[in-house]
């Protein structure tokens, strides 16, 4: 059996990708996909586009490095948007929607914020309309079929739920969790490529890191929002900070 790593929204904390990472490396990882949101709030989004590029065997595209490559005036943006550079920025842009696969026999689909939509916002205690939703296929989709299995990113809360039979979970965030203040990454489990009914599995990974030197590095880059980056890792809840 293969074991795939699915990280997501990473949003420059250096400190909290090198922790996962780190992770990873010890558990004989075959692929580490990721499933978006490389860039924007923290103070390194350079050096982790960088590193993703380097370490990540797949990258599909967020809401953020969709919207931070666009002509934008908000000095928070512009600031985010002149460290990273025309060229990685245009990386971003250019990244694919969604990432789809067979494994132990269960069709697998993997995007940053819905089928339809990198700026479509789903949490798990949405309708189950809305929930259901996010087994379907759309134009922006490679196949057109609904998946047994649907994985995403984007609210920045780790969970896992079983609908009707099929498989929906959200990988939770390296970089700026809102459910608790540890780093949050998936592993995924069977026979990759394969659509022989198997062994699968699912695991969210929870990895402590160094708050404080992420703390710190945003203190030293002179954020313009800082503080409300600071206190979203120390206490992982939402401070209503400029989200696309």
């Amino acid at each position: 059996m293969e074991k795939l790593a699915l990280i997501s929204d990473i949003h420059g904390n250096m400190p909290a990708y090198e922790a996962v990472m780190h992770d990873i490396q010890e558990r004989n990882v075959t692929q580490i996909i990721c499933l978006g949101d490389l860039v924007g709030k923290g103070p390194h989004s350079k050096q982790v586009v960088d590193r993703v590029r380097e370490t990540c065997d797949v990258v599909i595209k967020g809401n953020w490095d969709d919207f931070i490559g666009n002509k934008v005036t908000d000095p928070i943006l512009l600031w985010q948007q002149e460290r990273l550079g025309k060229e990685r920025t245009t990386y971003l842009k250019e990244l694919p929607f969604s990432y789809e696969f067979w494994m132990s026999g269960k069709f697998v689909r993997l995007f940053h914020a819905s089928p339809r939509s990198v700026y479509e916002r789903i949490q798990p205690w949405d309708s189950m309309e809305s929930r259901m939703s996010m087994f379907e296929s759309s134009e922006a989709c490679g196949d057109p079929r609904e998946a047994d299995v649907a994985g995403y990113a984007d609210v920045h809360n780790a969970f896992l739920q079983i609908l009707k039979g099929r498989m929906l979970f959200n990988t939770g965030s390296v970089g700026n969790p809102l459910d608790m203040t540890q780093a949050s990454y998936v592993l995924l489990e069977g026979h990759y490529h394969s659509k022989q009914p198997g062994t699968f599995n699912l695991q969210h990974v929870r990895v402590p890191y160094d708050i404080e030197l992420a703390v710190q590095h945003a203190k030293d880059e002179q954020m313009l929002d800082a503080d409300a980056y600071i206190l979203e890792l120390r206490t992982g809840q939402y401070r209503g900070r400029k989200k696309p």
